[in-house]
């Protein structure tokens, strides 16, 4: 089924997972990397001034992409990661290490991923059909968690000693993604003629705000995002409070191993072996799910999703026995590989075609909203104790189902009363 996908979904399905495979492999230690030279306070300042500006460049990158074209951004941010990658090896060689340039480097990499994102993420609804939608999205699911999997493996035995190697194989297959880009992807997307004359105005801000401005007054899809927001929350609740509440209560287990072995799972570890269940999960059953989802009702397989998603993370958040976290680990998989697929293809339905770069930046603030206000639930979490926080994730789920269910009522309403004019 994969060679039955449009030649461009095909590269980018693949360009992707070795841009994922590489950015695991470095970037998830790199506050190790800051902490050694700056300090634990001023590594997290730093990461996070990355995050938001990749944020902000995602959110530009969405504008431009429905002014210029997918294919000139795309090529144009490989291009600019492959010279920062080779700058980040060169100023963590033999001859010289500096964290300061590592870091300006690293931000230059933020802007390029985040104008490439919006146009990536647009370039796949444009060459896609509602009916091959469902299986694309859930091979690139597949793809960029087995990227992430065996990127973090990688990173994790060479970064601390072989960090200028590790920075040379980076840049190297940083040219290859390139390359790729160049050879493979074609223009999806010719702006319209409104959009070609505002082309020489290539920083206004204030044409930017209104791009924007009529995704907000689009309001299925501003429903839609509020229900991916509630999803998210669930999502980043793994590293927020359910790994406090591990670290802190889990009762470590000794495990055995064989006859004369045993294994200490502390809490720390069991938030590990329940991550790597679930990637295998997703690794194993992603391509399987996707034939089967073929020709189903996406509406009520996403909900299913969303349902068994915060049923499984509301149980990780109450309980610290193993059996009951390794048995929601299971089912808040099957309800990942139910709803990821299904919600970006619903997603995909209701943006505009012509401002799909746009829209798909919006959709991007998921991801930033989600992860503060799972954030905010270690404040209340000592107010409401882990019973108070299992059904705060429920009400999330459920708020995801509702504001979903509002957001395609609305967006009927939108289709009858276009048809009636």
């Amino acid at each position: 089924m994969f060679k039955m996908l449009h030649p461009n979904v095909q590269a980018r399905i693949i360009i992707n997972f070795l841009s994922k495979l590489i950015a695991t492999m470095i970037f998830p230690f790199m506050a190790i990397y800051f902490t050694t030279y700056y300090g634990a306070k001023a590594a997290g300042v730093l990461l996070m001034m990355h995050v938001i500006i990749q944020f902000l460049a995602g959110v530009y990158g969405g504008y431009l992409t429905d002014r210029i074209g997918r294919r000139q951004l795309m090529i144009w941010g490989e291009g600019t990661k492959a010279i920062a990658y080779l700058g980040m090896m060169l100023v963590n060689s033999p001859l010289l290490t500096s964290p300061g340039l590592t870091f300006l480097l690293m931000l230059v990499i933020a802007i390029a991923q985040g104008l490439i994102t919006p146009a990536s993420d647009a370039m796949l609804i444009d060459v896609s059909t509602p009916e091959s939608r469902t299986f694309m999205y859930s091979v690139s699911y597949w793809a960029n968690n087995l990227s992430l999997t065996v990127g973090i493996m990688i990173g994790g035995w060479l970064f601390s000693q072989h960090l200028f190697e590790l920075l040379l194989g980076l840049f190297i297959l940083s040219l290859v993604t390139t390359g790729l880009t160049i050879l493979w992807i074609t223009e999806t997307f010719i702006p319209s003629s409104e959009a070609a004359t505002l082309k020489p105005r290539f920083w206004g801000l204030g044409e930017l705000k209104n791009s924007y401005m009529q995704v907000i007054k689009d309001r299925p899809f501003l429903l839609f995002t509020l229900s991916g927001i509630c999803v998210m929350t669930i999502e980043y609740q793994r590293n927020n409070f359910i790994s406090v509440q591990l670290a802190e209560k889990f009762s470590a287990h000794l495990i055995p191993i064989g006859h004369w072995l045993t294994f200490e799972l502390d809490g720390i570890k069991m938030l590990s072996l329940l991550t790597t269940v679930n990637t295998i999960c997703i690794v194993l059953f992603t391509v399987p799910v996707a034939k089967w989802l073929k020709n189903k009702n996406q509406t009520a397989i996403m909900y299913t999703g969303f349902v068994l998603f915060a049923i499984g993370f509301s149980f990780s958040a109450m309980s610290l026995n193993l059996t009951v976290l390794l048995l929601a680990t299971l089912i808040l998989s099957a309800g990942e590989l139910l709803y990821v697929p299904t919600r970006q293809t619903i997603m995909a339905d209701l943006a505009d075609e012509m401002k799909r770069g746009t829209y798909m930046a919006f959709n991007g603030m998921i991801y930033q909203i989600g992860r503060i206000l799972a954030s905010v639930t270690l404040v209340f979490a000592p107010l409401i104790g882990s019973t108070g926080v299992g059904i705060f994730i429920l009400g999330c789920g459920i708020g995801a189902c509702l504001l979903a269910a509002a957001a395609l009522k609305q967006a009927q309403k939108k289709i009858g009363s276009l048809k009636k004019s």
